[in-house]
């Protein structure tokens, strides 16, 4: 079987799973792509705009991860 999660951490492919059902649900399901390279770069820009910039997460206390980053590391 394959697995995402670290060896030791089965807790961490359920985070994995749950990304990428949201990804198909937020993105790919909504779109006709035109090509691979379109894919990428709108699946890309979904993640780094909008999955990290702008999603909040309920594992992050309902930040978004950027907004839990700067948190966390300054």
């Amino acid at each position: 079987e394959i697995s995402i999660a670290r060896r030791g951490c089965p807790w961490e492919n359920g985070y994995a799973e749950r990304l990428i059902r949201t990804l198909k649900e937020e993105e790919v399901y909504l779109n006709d792509y035109q090509d691979i390279h379109e894919a990428r770069d709108r699946i890309g820009h979904f993640i780094t705009q909008v999955y990290h910039q702008k999603r909040p997460h309920s594992a992050l206390g309902y930040l978004t991860p950027a907004e839990f980053e700067r948190q966390n590391l300054s």
